[in-house]
């Protein structure tokens, strides 16, 4: 399979299965794009080419074409066009996949928010229970003990601690680490933390704990001020940027060397996201803002009507990032020599089998996403029930066992999506979300386009 597309000015042809990204001139581009949409195996390339092809390219000289099409079958001869999808043997790679490994915990200590986010997944903290609270210590030491046992001899182990608002339950974030660390060369491991906050409780002790003992820190915040009022309120209904702000900012510069993310989202009443990346990148260069994900009926979810909106804005961005490369905008990334191991490519996140998510009264569920949802709760960390079967479920899903997946151009870069998008907006894990496939290839043509560019490969 050949994608070809045009994005900032480049011609570009992505390989699928050999993963070749080529720059093309104009006339290649027309060739090569009008063979994908006859022969998606590329065999007319070993024999002369076709009267009917030279006729659908008028535009082009004949012998150029010609001279191109040679090109073209040498490429392919090479492996570098229309290669067999021969990535991986499928049946090897599904038993990979059943011995996997729980290598990552999101670690809900707290089930309440001091912000009011129109659009939160989470229910604005209690993730729909009703029930605001906290994890105490007990809990997360029995996660830590928990995640130390399904590890097995995988030594670096990720911690994020997630909420509601993690910082509401800080001497419980600050107790785990301290006792990951007093356990964890006992047990070969490496713990590594990351903390994801709204930024309204932090201060100086807490910046300094968090600059210190987190590898990498989330930091909320909606982009432009009158966004991020508009969408992530305070309990009481006031604006919470003029808070935040500062604090992100004596937070950031801080950092040093570690890892930090400025994380947005954006809904369908603010579809000029582009300017809100632009905001956030004047805190500070390592920006992420993702698209809301919610059911039809949401009045923020993003819909199929919205899709040539959406785009556009990603090109108009990507337009921004091309002169502007100090950005590090966490959705242009995309590693076009090597990337994720062979099974992340096949199966992405690993949530339900790789990782997953303990609530403060020790429930575990597949991922932050399926908190609540007592048909996908795995077990507990205080009777040590942990469904194999459920689990099982979520590690056979794959790029081949999602059909859709199987048929699209993007599917190494994407890996089969969010089965919690999925379950959200389809009632099936494995039936990909239109919206957020059609976004997602989007995303990657740009960022493709940007990495040719960045490489030189085009002007």
């Amino acid at each position: 399979m050949v994608h070809t597309f045009r994005c900032l000015g480049v011609n570009i042809a992505v390989d699928v299965n050999s993963g070749a990204v080529h720059v093309l001139d104009g006339l290649m581009y027309d060739l090569l794009t009008a063979l994908a949409e006859r022969d998606e195996s590329g065999k007319l390339l070993s024999g002369p080419m076709p009267e009917e092809l030279l006729a659908r390219l008028p535009q082009h000289d004949p012998a150029a074409l010609k001279e191109a099409w040679a090109e073209l079958g040498e490429l392919r001869e090479q492996g570098l066009l229309f290669e067999e999808d021969d990535y991986i043997d499928r049946e090897k790679a599904a038993s990979m996949q059943q011995q996997a490994l729980v290598k990552a915990l999101c670690l809900h200590v707290s089930h309440d928010c001091n912000l009011r986010c129109k659009y939160c997944f989470a229910s604005t903290g209690d993730f729909g229970t009703g029930k605001r609270m906290t994890m105490d210590v007990e809990t997360a030491k029995k996660a830590i003990d928990f995640v130390i046992a399904k590890s097995g001899n995988r030594r670096n182990i990720e911690v994020d601690f997630f909420g509601g608002e993690p910082l509401m339950a800080m001497d419980t974030v600050k107790a785990t680490v301290e006792y990951a660390r007093s356990i964890e060369k006992e047990h070969n491991k490496c713990f590594r933390f990351t903390i994801t906050t709204n930024g309204v409780l932090l201060d100086d002790e807490n910046i300094a704990y968090i600059n210190r003992e987190m590898s990498n820190a989330v930091l909320s915040l909606d982009g432009r001020k009158e966004v991020n009022d508009d969408l992530r309120p305070t309990v009481n209904g006031k604006g919470s940027y003029d808070v935040i702000v500062p604090k992100f900012k004596k937070l950031i510069e801080g950092r040093g060397t570690k890892d930090y993310y400025l994380r947005g989202t954006f809904t369908r009443f603010h579809k000029d996201f582009a300017e809100d990346v632009k905001a956030l990148a004047a805190i500070g260069k390592h920006v992420s803002v993702e698209p809301v994900v919610g059911k039809e009926d949401d009045p923020y979810a993003l819909q199929e009507a919205d899709l040539p909106e959406l785009k556009a804005e990603y090109e108009r961005l990507a337009e921004y990032l091309k002169d502007h490369r100090e950005t590090n905008f966490f959705h242009f990334n995309v590693d076009l020599a090597q990337g994720p191991c062979v099974i992340k490519r096949l199966r992405g996140c690993g949530a339900g089998c790789e990782y997953v998510a303990v609530t403060p009264d020790g429930d575990i569920y597949p991922c932050h996403q399926f908190v609540g949802n007592e048909d996908y709760k795995l077990g507990s960390v205080y009777d040590g029930t942990f469904a194999k079967e459920l689990s099982s479920q979520f590690a056979a899903l794959n790029i081949y066992t999602r059909e859709e997946c199987s048929h699209c151009w993007a599917r190494f870069y994407c890996s089969g999506g969010c089965s919690a998008s999925n379950l959200l907006v389809n009632g099936d894990i494995k039936h990909p979300h239109k919206v957020g496939c059609e976004l997602e290839r989007k995303r990657l043509e740009c960022a493709i386009a940007l990495r040719a560019l960045a490489a030189g490969m085009a002007e």
